[in-house]
């Protein structure tokens, strides 16, 4: 029995119960319907939507009502909400219980853009435990499905708050805390520290899950931060991008010690999968366009990728894209 097979397990955010406990992350511009659904086929066993304005919601704003969709196949999902004032919070989770009925609802405390961050949203919150004791308290208190938080480790290297932020949302009644390892300083770059989530997790001593999220790109990385941290989760964001089978692989790593790599003509059906249901959200030409670099990540590592690339960022409907791939596909099988 490999040593890797109790990493993969069921999990229990409050009420919710998951067979399994690896996840897709709440990724902004990403994580819409279509690609939760071939991420959900892919293996995923649970999903986060990408991430939607509470004041938005509570002005009535129609651009928010295609983001909390549930996808085709997703038998349970959490939409994730960011917002500064602790009363819009709760209106907003008020409006998105009433209106998709999510299993979860999840509170962003991480997000580093700076136009979030001025609104008192995303790692603002971080940087301030106590106003987000407030909103997480608040959403917590206004619908009866669990809510949970994300988090970054800080602000910058001299704020390091992540214990803080901890101690807030479990006392706020979060059920569950997600840490992204890096610094609001950071970004996206450097690399994230897993000893933070190895500190947060003997911090929590299983009082709720703890959910690791940063630098996950393979079923490696996945194993080696079980292994390290202890974490109750993982979450794969720029890891599934281009690979929804991310999941499976990992999944079959961790049970059995090996995984398979997946063939590219799989990769292409997932693909065009992902444009179809793209198309009927949001039209083709929005999703012909959005998908050019979506497929630039199914592509990635292919020979003649370069010039697949070339001709994919020009792609204007879905006929170009069969166009592009219709004779590669010829050529592998």
């Amino acid at each position: 029995m490999p040593e890797t097979q109790s990493f993969y397990r069921p999990v229990d955010i409050g009420s919710l119960h998951l067979e399994g406990n690896l996840f897709l992350a709440p990724v902004a511009g990403y994580s819409d319907r279509a690609f939760r659904s071939v991420c959900r086929l892919g293996g995923a066993d649970f999903a986060y939507t990408e991430m939607v304005s509470a004041e938005a919601l509570v002005r009535g704003s129609d651009k928010t009502a295609l983001i909390m969709e549930r996808a085709p196949g997703e038998t349970s999902y959490a939409v994730q909400i960011f917002g500064g004032n602790s009363e819009t919070v709760a209106e907003a989770a008020r409006i998105v219980y009433k209106r998709v009925k999510p299993e979860l609802i999840d509170i962003n405390a991480g997000c580093p853009v700076p136009k979030i961050i001025k609104s008192g949203a995303g790692s603002f919150l971080t940087k301030h435990p106590d106003k987000l004791y407030a909103v997480v308290k608040a959403a917590a208190q206004a619908v009866p499905i669990p809510v949970t938080v994300k988090i970054r480790s800080g602000w910058d290297a001299n704020s390091i708050t992540w214990s803080e932020a901890l101690d807030a949302a479990l006392e706020a009644g979060a059920a569950a805390v997600t840490i992204h390892s890096r610094t609001r300083a950071q970004g996206y770059e450097g690399k994230a520290d897993r000893g933070v989530i190895a500190a947060a997790v003997q911090k929590l001593n299983g009082k709720i899950p703890l959910f690791a999220s940063g630098d996950v790109f393979t079923p490696e990385d996945a194993r080696d931060i079980f292994k390290e941290t202890g974490c109750t989760g993982v979450m794969f964001a720029r890891g599934a991008m281009g690979n929804p089978f991310i999941f499976r692989q990992t999944r079959d790593f961790l049970q059995t010690g090996s995984y398979t790599e997946i063939p590219f003509t799989e990769r292409l059906k997932a693909a065009f999968g992902e444009l179809e249901l793209l198309c009927a959200d949001k039209g083709e030409e929005a999703a012909c366009r959005e998908m050019r670099k979506r497929f630039c990540a199914y592509i990635k590592g292919v020979e003649g990728g370069a010039g697949l690339r070339k001709a994919v960022v020009s792609a204007k409907t879905p006929d170009d894209y069969r166009k592009i791939f219709e004779p590669l596909i010829v050529k592998i099988e």
